[in-house]
């Protein structure tokens, strides 16, 4: 029998809280990530006010220097760690692999040069279509039609930029490029890019419409993943019958595997979090794991070094965060963590090599506290053992601290 019937796991998406062991070994602008604190230095430069968070006990998460702005409680209501990350990645499928138990040991490909001028002539050569050179690069997906939309309404060219994170994007405005077209030029681009030189975790067609000056982005997004390379806890649950629910990106990121109810995509976090409150409501979810990540604290503000936008962020979360409890059953159990750091303060725009902080509540909980610093494939060998199926890869429960 389950200890939780349902679990409930919210990514908040580059909320790092401190750098980790290994940090000096990735760069940021050339950069080592030695000295990144997502949630440190948005603390210290900004200020953060998250009592909702700081009740459960995420001032109590053991550092160096504590949160200057979010205090340790006395008698926290839940329970608290930070999580190392083993795999070697700082990038968003890397980070939610894991978490799902795999420890990745080759790396996808980030570009922050653009892509090799063999990906662009391929893609030319089977699109029939131009790329506009200037474009190829790390760049935000909203700037990146406001500067090359007029051009590719003049000149029908190709809008080909990354980010971050693995990825290779196409931008087409629909009236331009239709949709059935950029699908396929998407999925072509998905075939060539399945290995090196050009192992990227996914393609992501990027429609919009509107007037220069005035352009948006479609709901017709589509994502190409790749599917994790061997069975997560994800699989594990689905194989036993038992309800996964994904709101969000988390869909894209498995590429489906392991999920049999996929809630969708967020338009904001605010929206995901209506979601993952609906999916908790709903009189069929009578047991099982909900897995939500709400991306506008990378997206929106760590990547475009956007400190008090970030704190904003936080403090918006952290304000409906009684909503989501509000919706919890008295067996339920809230995991909130993240997949990587973006530190807002920090070189570059690139993610941030952190620890992940990690907070637990159930309205079952007798006690409270710390659990013992451990690594971000715990959380599903934790889920595992609950359910009772086997873990994944790599991974040890902490399931028998939550009392």
């Amino acid at each position: 029998m389950s200890k939780f019937k349902r679990m409930h796991l919210v990514v908040l998406d580059s909320v790092g809280i401190g750098a980790a062991p290994d940090a000096n070994n990735f760069v940021n602008a050339g950069v080592p990530d030695g000295a990144s604190d997502t949630l440190g230095h948005i603390s210290k430069t900004v200020g953060l006010n998250v009592p909702n968070m700081a009740k459960i006990g995420l001032g109590n998460i053991p550092r160096e220097v504590p949160l200057k702005t979010v205090p340790a409680e006395s008698n926290p209501t839940g329970y608290a760690t930070k999580l190392q990350e083993v795999s070697l990645g700082k990038d968003t499928m890397t980070g939610h692999w894991e978490i799902m138990g795999l420890n990745i040991t080759e790396p996808f490909d980030t570009f922050w040069n653009g892509f090799p001028e063999e990906i662009i002539t391929k893609i030319e050569e089977f699109s029939g279509r131009k790329v506009i050179r200037e474009a190829n690069k790390p760049y935000s997906g909203t700037a990146v039609i406001d500067d090359f939309g007029p051009r590719q309404m003049e000149t029908g060219e190709l809008i080909i930029y990354t980010s971050a994170d693995p990825v290779l994007q196409i931008a087409a405005h629909e009236d331009i490029i239709p949709l059935d077209e950029l699908y396929r030029i998407c999925e072509y681009a998905r075939s060539i890019t399945l290995e090196r030189p050009a192992l990227l975790g996914r393609i992501i067609a990027r429609p919009y419409v509107g007037e220069p000056g005035n352009f948006t982005r479609t709901a017709n997004r589509r994502d190409l993943a790749v599917s994790p390379f061997a069975p997560t806890v994800l699989d594990k649950l689905n194989e036993a019958g038992i309800d996964t629910y994904a709101v969000g990106k988390i869909n894209d990121i498995f590429n489906g595997a392991g999920i049999n109810h996929d809630m969708g995509h967020n338009k904001s976090n605010s929206h995901g979090m209506d979601t993952l409150i609906k999916t908790m409501g709903l009189p069929e979810f009578q047991e099982g794991f909900s897995f939500t990540n709400l991306v506008d604290f990378d997206a929106l503000y760590g990547h475009r070094r956007n400190a008090h936008g970030y704190r904003d962020c936080l403090h918006e979360f952290d304000e409906r965060l009684p909503e989501i409890i509000a919706a919890m059953r008295e067996d339920d159990l809230l995991m909130i963590t993240a997949d990587h750091g973006n530190d807002p303060t920090y070189a570059g725009t690139d993610h941030t090599r952190e620890y992940i902080p990690f907070l637990a509540y159930s309205p079952s909980f007798k006690g409270s506290g710390l659990i013992p610093v451990g690594h971000f494939a715990d959380i599903s060998a934790t889920v595992a053992e609950n359910f009772g199926v086997e873990k994944a890869m790599i991974g040890e429960s902490f399931l028998d601290k939550l009392v």
